[in-house]
């Protein structure tokens, strides 16, 4: 039976149009003042947007406010649902109902809400498709219009989904297994046409919407993988969810040789781009204790940098000339960097106007930042000179036409709607000043027939108001009904008033409405024509946006170099990194209560190739091989650092595992993670690699986890090769110094005093004997009682060992140990 039977023509249409859509979708059908949602869609839609479940008839609806559907739109997204908005594109006839169509489609990662997006991140959609045992990855920002394309090993896949934390992610319907493997992320995982993502369509696809005959161009000819991804990407935006996306860039080939590969779990261990505690204030990152852009893209450049450090020598010492220039020029740097304050997000309000979700408030902002361009090229001009080989200034385009259109014809403060007018200025358009004085003429005109009649009637408070109802009339108290003349005609009976008509104000109030709605149209095609000019220039735009951010993050980090006496590292290729008087980059800005140690570290080169790391607990362990890392890190970003001087060689990945973790949701204990990432780093660490080890083995028994670390530690230095720092509390391991030539103990320097410590935070050669976990306790606030305990148990331990080594040198040692005071005999042996 068909699904229209017996409905009405207007339940009718909606089931057609509802057919059409994504099953994984929600319609919002607009029904005058009102977008509507029916049958499932209600029912699924009231408890996201927490509104009244209702029926007509039989059908389940419910509804909500046309012109407040962006307070509910973003309840929709952040469930990760996509949104239908259909809309009434034609007036309806006697015995013909409106016609409707479904004009965009939102999607987590398609959209433009305020509300959600975060100013200083960006809101990626990802297309994958796999063949064999590689992976094309495609991300695009519809906010920005970044589009980039390559593709990648399938074992480094997951990796790389992680590392962009998109919002959304597609790949073909029929690929389960790929589904499978990217389930479980925090992204909204969706399938699509499986032929979308062949390469020959989707090349199609992107050729057809460039307008180019081939893509030699953007480095994708023999990359069809990424081509398949793009053209996916590209095909859903434009055919799946109907968007405009004239503005998007020209997909850029991503080579994964350029950039430094970090898993999400180093970028989660060293705190990267977020504090491993979610309470922690945000300056507890390396992002957020760097991150002083001044404008939202510089942000999200600075970003994408730290997740995506240089792999490359040249790229790497480019950015740290313009760096040099910066901290050498503090008195240029602090007035580009007020000048750059000003400009605002030109990235995406030149995406909201390109893809029909802007306002004119926008094209100020496009105005501010194109105005502010030839100061800037001075100013590099005098920092860097004109031949200098960064060419600073040379993506920065004036485009002064832009900027003198914009200034003669949009207000200076307007309205956020694009349909009430104030948009335009006095002066531009001669049609629109035209209908502007009519308008007020108009107005003017009531008034004068306000004055006539309370000169006729005596009625001295007589008014004449508008109604959106009855429009414009005269309005009478209580107290004066008796003066009213004939020949008003009564209109509206309220609890004190009386409203009237006359002819008279009739005809004048069809010409100010006439004049008025007119007006506000004619603004509105203005400000498509204005749009329509800018899209003009939007390649000139796409470069002025990308200049302007990355010389945010640039001056960015030659301020911070600058305050807090960062050095510029030696960059080179010989596998050596040496540090001295290297400081944490985020906690020496965080600390208040003690003042941050400096320490040295040496790997490769001269130095080990493995750094054994004992102490107690809280004495620093974990904190010095972060800190290396980050340094490490950091330096592939083209940054200075916290140290007095260092040389930092390039490495092709940093692995890290640290810290007690689970995935019980996954069956994995916190062993078995633990176990997990530690594999993942002994199958593809590398010798030019970094790995950075916090006490491994630690999760299971004594024995186990000491026989684990002491196998892992040989393999790194027989096998891998990888430069390492390998904190441990399994003080046992030192003696592999004697058998390892490669590997070199050092240990977190303390100071006893009766039964306490007092921690130095010192980096020294040598190997701990003790791990003061006692002593840590006391600190901690154990009860006496439990310490004084744990010390006798611990004695006796010791003695245990030491009767261990008696009988491994022959002599025989008591079968039973005594008991120990105020407490049973603990540990047996036989023979």
């Amino acid at each position: 039976m068909s699904k229209t039977k017996g409905l009405t023509p207007m339940m009718a249409q909606y089931r057609r149009i509802r057919s059409e859509l994504p099953k994984d979708s929600l319609l919002l059908f607009r029904l005058g003042d009102f977008y509507e949602l029916f049958f499932e869609d209600a029912m699924e839609g009231a408890g996201i947007l927490e509104v009244a479940l209702t029926r007509r008839g039989v059908i389940p609806m419910c509804g909500i406010p046309y012109h407040a559907a962006d307070n509910y739109l973003h309840k929709l997204l952040r469930a990760g649902r996509k949104v239908a908005i259909c809309e009434q594109v034609e007036e309806g006839s006697t015995g013909r109902i409106f016609e409707r169509r479904v004009t965009q489609i939102l999607s987590p990662g398609a959209h433009f809400d305020e509300s959600i997006l975060q100013s200083n991140r960006n809101n990626y959609l990802v297309a994958v498709c796999v063949r064999r045992d590689r992976a094309g990855v495609a991300s695009l920002d519809l906010t920005t219009g970044e589009f980039g394309a390559g593709d990648l090993p399938l074992a480094e896949l997951r990796e790389e989904i992680e590392r962009l934390a998109p919002a959304e992610v597609i790949c073909p319907e029929g690929d389960e297994g790929l589904r499978k493997l990217l389930g479980g992320g925090s992204w909204i995982l969706g399938g699509y046409e499986d032929w979308a993502f062949l390469p020959d369509a989707a090349g199609n696809t992107l050729r057809e919407h460039y307008g180019v005959t081939s893509l030699d161009g953007f480095g994708l000819s023999n990359c069809l993988l990424a081509v398949a991804a793009g053209g996916a990407a590209v095909h859903y935006l434009t055919q799946h969810l109907r968007r405009d996306i004239r503005h998007l860039r020209s997909p850029e080939r991503r080579e994964r040789g350029d950039h430094l590969i970090l898993d999400p779990v180093t970028l989660r261990n060293l705190e990267v781009l977020e504090p491993l505690d979610r309470e922690a204030p945000r300056s507890a990152s390396l992002f957020g204790t760097l991150d002083c852009t001044v404008t939202p893209m510089g942000a999200r450049c600075l970003r994408r940098w730290l997740s995506r450090p240089l792999a490359r020598p040249e790229a790497i010492r480019e950015r740290q000339e313009i760096v040099a220039l910066w901290v050498d020029n503090p008195g240029i740097l602090a007035d580009f960097r007020t000048l750059l304050g000003s400009v605002r997000d030109l990235e995406r309000a030149t995406g909201r106007l390109s893809a029909g979700y802007g306002n004119a408030r926008d094209l100020l902002v496009v105005r501010n930042a194109l105005r502010e361009v030839p100061r800037m090229r001075r100013m590099l001009v005098d920092l860097a000179g004109p031949d200098h080989p960064s060419g600073l200034d040379r993506e920065l385009h004036e485009l002064p036409e832009l900027v003198a259109l914009i200034e003669r014809a949009v207000e200076e403060s307007p309205p956020v709607s694009l349909r009430e007018g104030g948009i335009i200025r006095n002066g531009y358009h001669g049609p629109l000043d035209e209908l502007r004085q009519a308008g007020r003429e108009g107005k003017d005109w009531i008034d004068t027939i306000r004055a006539r009649e309370i000169g006729k009637t005596g009625i001295s408070n007589l008014k004449i108001r508008y109604n959106a109802v009855i429009g414009y009339h005269l309005e009478v108290t209580r107290g004066h009904l008796g003066k009213v003349p004939d020949h008003y005609i009564r209109k509206q009976t309220l609890t004190n008033v009386e409203r009237f008509h006359i002819p008279e104000i009739k005809e004048v109030e069809g010409r100010i409405l006439g004049a008025e709605e007119r007006a506000h149209q004619l603004e509105y095609e203005l400000f498509q024509g204005l749009v329509e000019q800018l899209l003009g220039q939007l390649e000139a735009l796409h470069r002025t946006a990308a200049a302007m951010a990355r010389l945010d993050c640039l001056s960015t980090l030659g301020e911070i170099a600058r305050l807090r006496d960062y050095c510029r590292p030696d960059i080179g290729t010989e596998g050596i990194l040496d540090i001295r008087e290297g400081r944490h980059p985020f906690l020496e800005q965080v600390l208040v209560e003690e003042p941050f140690v400096p320490n040295d570290a040496a790997l490769g080169g001269e130095g080990p190739q493995i750094a054994l790391i004992t102490g107690p607990n809280m004495a620093g362990k974990s904190t010095y091989i972060r800190q290396v890392a980050l340094l490490c890190l950091l330096a592939h970003t083209g940054s200075f650092l916290p140290a007095r001087s260092a040389r930092i060689d390039l490495v092709d990945r940093i692995f890290t595992r640290i810290g007690a973790s689970d995935h019980l949701s996954r069956g994995q204990s916190t062993f078995m993670v633990e176990m997990s990432e530690t594999a993942n780093i002994l199958n593809h660490a590398t010798e030019r690699s970094l790995v950075v080890l916090d006490e491994v083995g630690r999760g299971t028994s004594t024995f186990d986890g000491l026989s684990l670390a002491w196998s892992i530690l040989e393999h790194l230095h027989n096998r891998i090769g990888a430069k390492t720092l390998f904190a441990t509390h399994y003080h046992e391991l030192t003696t592999l110094s004697e058998r390892l030539d490669r590997l070199g103990n050092y240990q977190v320097s303390v100071r006893e005093w009766k039964d306490r410590i007092l921690f130095v935070r010192k980096i020294l050669p040598g190997g701990a004997d003790r791990s003061y976990g006692i002593q840590v306790a006391r600190l901690a606030g154990i009860p006496a009682p439990v310490l004084d305990r744990a010390g006798e148990i611990l004695s006796r331990l010791e003695k245990s060992d030491l009767a261990l080594e008696e009988k491994k040198r022959g002599r025989r040692p008591r079968r039973t140990l005594p008991s120990m005071p105020s407490g049973p005999d603990l540990f047996t042996w036989s023979d």
